[in-house]
């Protein structure tokens, strides 16, 4: 398990009285190894003792920390990974930066003149980096050091001379960034065009209304239900280990009651569920389509998704039609107490049928109500609400229906594309969806047809959304980063509501953005893509969720929910733009993380603040409770 704090963060002394002879070269650290700069043998030459003689006397030489090439910059490239060794050596003493705005093929726009090629910003520094500016590159900024880390085929960082080059270069990087990522230039009147009025705080967080965030975390520190204290330092504590049944997890379905299930490639793992986490009980339900009552047809693959229902003894099952994309015609019914798929559900809309991407429940602790029939349904363009009871809510014989067929009670079909790719329910059953384009939608529990507010997109498709039980927060992710957002506001009555309740005013809070840093980013692989990041999980008015998880390559990373609404944190000193919290801890596993969520708050227990993470790999689940520090 790693850190919070990664060995990129230390620091970088360039005073002169350090001397850049205590760096050493990258070509040198290859070539010689571990011998140190004191070693080193001096150059046996009389111009060089000359110089030296010279400088004791204190004549006044050109100062080499005002060099006269225009953006100059000295280059540090970290090696060593997260080993012992790691650290930070010279690229090269003295280099410069510029950026180029080049055309699709590679060339400059005055070879494409007459032939309309789509161009890009390019960071080029030196002769060692030459990297498409965009979110990818994980920049990370160090007002105090004035100094910049990436991420371009290995972690680098750029130190600048004086306080207006490093913020020179972070606006022109901006301005770069915002072109690249929507196709405009970076001037005003297309921050407005693309965040709109109302939004304008995102492309702007220093004019920005930060008072709900504020208000938020005075809110948390006066709740009764805090059991310890906010700011007490926490340690992640590895209870097991097991390895699955049936090889080959697929997704994570979590009880709130007394069982856990971990769906494989040919069937479900029943687990138990402990106040110390999950764990096997040696039953497994294998899928037995020969049991299989109803004849929809239903092409069969392992389930990507799973949703339990009816105080946890069933589950919908979705098979996606076609590999590598979620769409599916229906869904497989299991009841979890016989073993058996009792029959298989068509998506079907008048008379016509349709797809679905994703399923969840009409509310967070929905999975616990022992009659409940109905959940929601999202496709790309689609909204809704399916009944399993027939029109007149009766319940279906499944025995005798040869095509049973879910109901369509409530929802929209879009005309224009939405490109819907995620969703999830709060509380009181409001809906957050996700979209393509990045922009974030909020429904209330009554109506589908027009959201209620609609947050902009800041370039990146949203993979997966998450909203707190009383549906003040927002996460969604998106491949590098998550974005945190407070959907408070006081209306023109003065009241303070939610997004989900109203139309958000001109006084929006500006989110905040979750990200590793640059070198963890770089050692989580290539497959370092952020997925599934939850709150963790209360179905209880009055409870306030206390940890943020998810997924990338083999880490699952773990945020204080507290540490990142406190706009006082250290990790907000001195950034430039949205605020970004990098304060987390990491559980390293062997595999690829199929999943990390945390268990229901009900199995937290006296001497832990939150209750068990567990984490699934395709071969193993393991569990890890969260202790307290004074």
């Amino acid at each position: 398990m790693g850190g919070a704090h990664s060995r990129e963060d230390l620091d970088i002394s360039d005073s002169e009285s350090d001397g850049e002879e205590n760096y050493q070269d990258v070509v040198e650290e290859e070539e010689n190894g571990e011998r140190s700069s004191e070693r080193r043998t001096k150059t046996p030459s009389s111009i060089d003792e000359v110089d030296a003689k010279l400088r004791a006397l204190k004549l006044k030489y050109p100062s080499q920390s005002h060099p006269t090439i225009p953006n100059a910059v000295k280059l540090y490239l970290h090696i060593g990974g997260n080993t012992p060794k790691a650290k930070w050596v010279v690229s090269e003493k003295l280099t410069s930066y510029s950026f180029l705005k080049i055309c699709g093929n590679g060339g400059s726009d005055e070879e494409d003149e007459e032939e309309e090629v789509e161009s890009c910003w390019v960071l080029k520094v030196g002769s060692n980096v030459r990297a498409k500016v965009g979110l990818e590159m994980q920049l990370k900024t160090f007002g105090d050091q004035r100094r910049v880390d990436f991420v371009s085929q290995g972690v680098w960082a750029m130190k600048f001379i004086s306080d207006d080059d490093y913020r020179s270069f972070v606006g022109k990087f901006q301005d770069c960034l915002f072109e690249n990522t929507h196709g405009f230039e970076s001037t005003d009147a297309n921050k407005l065009k693309v965040y709109g009025k109302e939004f304008i705080g995102w492309a702007k967080p220093e004019v920005a209304d930060d008072s709900m965030w504020e208000d938020a975390e005075d809110g948390f520190l006066k709740s009764p239900d805090l059991v310890t204290p906010a700011r007490a330092s926490q340690d992640l504590r590895e209870e097991f280990e097991e390895a699955a049944d049936g090889g080959g997890i697929q997704s994570l379905a979590l009880g709130a009651l007394d069982n856990s299930f971990l769906v494989n490639n040919s069937g479900i793992q029943v687990v138990k569920n402990f106040s110390h986490g999950i764990q096997g009980k040696g039953v497994f339900v294998n899928f037995d389509n020969g049991n299989c009552r109803g004849g929809s047809g239903l092409e069969y693959s392992t389930p990507k998704k799973a949703l339990l229902m009816r105080a946890e003894t069933n589950m919908l099952l979705m098979s996606p039609m076609t590999e590598g994309k979620p769409h599916a015609r229906g869904l497989h019914h299991l009841d979890i107490e016989t073993g058996k798929i009792v029959t298989e559900w068509k998506f079907e809309k008048d008379g016509t049928d349709i797809s679905m991407r994703d399923i969840t429940n009409d509310n967070k602790g929905a999975q616990m109500d022992p009659s409940g029939s109905t959940f929601l349904g999202l496709d790309d363009n689609r909204l809704c609400r399916w009944d399993m009871r027939d029109r007149n809510g009766m319940v279906q014989n499944l025995t005798d229906a040869s095509t049973p067929v879910l109901n369509w009670t409530q929802g929209h079909q879009f005309s224009r594309g939405t490109n819907f790719q995620c969703f999830a329910t709060a509380g009181d059953g409001s809906i957050v969806v996700g979209s393509f384009d990045g922009k974030i939608r909020l429904y209330s529990n009554n109506t589908m047809r027009q959201a209620k507010t609609a947050f902009p997109g800041l370039g990146l498709p949203i993979t997966h959304v998450d909203v707190t039980f009383d549906g003040k927060w927002i996460l969604g992710t998106t491949d590098t980063y998550l974005i945190l957002i407070n959907t408070l506001f006081v209306d023109k009555d003065g009241k303070t509501k939610t997004g989900f309740a109203g139309r958000m005013g001109n006084r929006i809070s500006a989110p905040r953005l979750l990200k590793l840093t640059p070198l963890d980013s770089h050692l989580a692989g290539v497959n370092n893509k952020f997925r599934g990041a939850q709150f963790s999980w209360v179905t209880e008015n009055g409870k306030q969720e206390r940890h943020l998880v998810a997924t990338v390559g083999k880490f699952s990373v773990i945020w204080n929910f507290q540490q990142v609404k406190n706009g006082s944190h250290e990790c907000y000193h001195n950034q430039v733009g949205l605020k970004s919290c990098y304060c987390y801890k990491i559980v390293l596993k062997d595999d690829s993380i199929v999943d990390s969520r945390f268990m229901h708050d009900k199995f937290a227990v006296s001497e832990s603040p939150e209750a068990p993470l567990v984490v699934a790999t395709h071969m193993k689940v393991s569990s890890f409770s969260i202790s307290s520090k004074r």
